[in-house]
Parts: structure tokens; C-alpha cells; sequence
């Protein structure tokens, strides 16, 4: 982003609920759940390409369903695949892989390694929104700051996003590592392993579904306050 000291870059592994055309007869009679939260996450890549106009920062952007594949999972993770892409032939799955997840996860980790190795600091956001109900248990956010507490550049930038938010919108409920550790298995962790925290840090956004929900005003002026908080977050100190 212009004027911060970070490359700011911004991704986006759940964008869409898309299925090949290959394995769409998988999926003919799950279409419900194709459409919900399992199938991908409602509004972030709205949000996130907001984000990316308004900060002037690239996007890399993916919309196959995670119930073909979970782009943030790492490649040994028991969920990368769904119930229904799980017991496909293994020359199926390892052609999922090839075809859809080790393109997105090398377009960015070139990215990140490009502006790392030209010793420029990456600041990754990659953004994400969950379900406001997970097994029956209401989740108590609006928006969760996943990072790394040991990792002291995400520590920090997470401290000034969430006072900055609540500067935009003091009634927010915006908590730190919720509802998920921001050290659980996902694509930030696994750069993190690539890159020294000088000069890497990866943030996860988390946006509660209900508001990409709610009435068009609503949902447009939670995207202009997260902007806002994000350039304040990124200004220079």
C-alpha cells in the first residue's frame, strides 16, 4: 500500500462455491450445502475486493469450492478434501490438486517470496468470514484478527486493527484469535514456516456472515469502516 513501510498483499481461498464441470454429478444432490458455509464464505470476496480497490493492493482470489478442495489447508491436512471429494480415485484428487490448489498456493507464495527476497516486509491479509452458528454454539463477533502472538510485527499490527476499528465503529465486538487460533493450520501459518517475521506477517480478516446478510447499506458501510481502520492500521508510526 502506497505510504506504508509493508507490501501489503491480499488473498482470498473460499471466494466462490464454483465445482468443475468433472464433478459436478458429486454434487447434484448436495447443492444446499454447496451453498452454505461449508461451501465457501459468504462475503469475503466481496469485502475483499473492496479492500483491494480502496488500498490499492493486488488480490489473488480463488472461487472452487472448498468442498473440492481447501485451499487453506495444508496438503497433509485431514479436511483438505470434503466428504465428497475424499474418496474420489487418488488420481482424481491428486489432478484436484494440480489443476485448482497448487496453482492458487504458488501464485501467492511467489508473490510473498518476490517482495520478500527484495527485502521488502510483507504484510499478508487474507481474508476470510465465518458462520455466526457452529454447532449449535452462537459465536460472540463481528470481526476476528487472527495472528501469530509470537510473531511481534502481527502482534502489533493486530493490536492497531482492532483500537482502529473500534475508533470507526465503537459498538463492533472485535476479538483477537476468535473464532479460530490464529496459529491453527491455514495458508499463513505455512508461509509463516517460509518466511523470517522481519519479514513476513500473516493476518487472517474474519467477518461474522451476518452482515454481508443484512441490507445493502448495512454490509457497504462495514466495508468502508474496515477500510478505513485498515489504512489507519497501516499507516506509518
Amino acid at each position: 500500500m502506497k505510504g506504508s513501510a509493508d507490501v501489503l498483499i491480499l488473498t482470498c481461498e473460499h471466494g466462490g462455491h464454483d465445482v468443475p464441470r468433472d464433478l459436478q454429478p458429486l454434487f447434484r444432490h448436495h447443492t444446499d450445502l454447496l451453498h452454505s458455509h461449508r461451501g465457501w464464505d459468504p462475503g469475503a470476496l466481496v469485502m475483499a475486493r473492496y479492500l483491494a480497490r480502496e488500498l490499492d493492493a493486488p488480490l489473488i482470489a480463488a472461487t472452487v469450492s472448498r468442498l473440492v478442495v481447501d485451499l487453506n489447508r495444508s496438503s497433509r491436512h485431514r479436511n483438505l478434501y470434503s466428504e465428497l471429494t475424499r474418496a474420489l480415485p487418488d488420481a482424481e484428487r491428486q489432478h484436484i490438486l494440480a489443476r485448482y490448489y497448487t496453482p492458487y498456493r504458488q501464485q501467492v507464495e511467489k508473490t510473498v517470496a518476490r517482495h520478500s527476497e527484495s527485502g521488502k516486509p510483507v504484510l499478508h491479509l487474507s481474508v476470510h468470514s465465518f458462520t455466526p452458528v457452529l454447532n449449535r454454539v452462537r459465536r460472540n463477533a463481528d470481526i476476528g484478527i487472527l495472528y501469530d502472538p509470537s510473531r511481534t510485527r502481527e502482534a502489533r499490527f493486530a493490536r492497531r486493527l482492532r483500537a482502529a476499528l473500534l475508533q470507526e465503529a465503537s459498538d463492533l465486538r472485535v476479538r483477537c484469535n476468535y473464532p479460530y487460533r490464529g496459529t491453527a493450520d491455514g495458508f499463513t501459518t505455512w508461509l509463516r514456516r517460509q518466511h523470517p517475521a522481519a519479514r513476513y506477517a500473516g493476518i487472517e480478516l474474519e467477518i461474522n456472515q451476518v452482515h454481508s446478510a443484512q441490507p445493502a447499506a448495512h454490509w457497504t458501510g462495514l466495508r468502508r469502516s474496515i477500510g478505513r481502520a485498515l489504512r489507519a492500521a497501516l499507516a506509518p508510526e
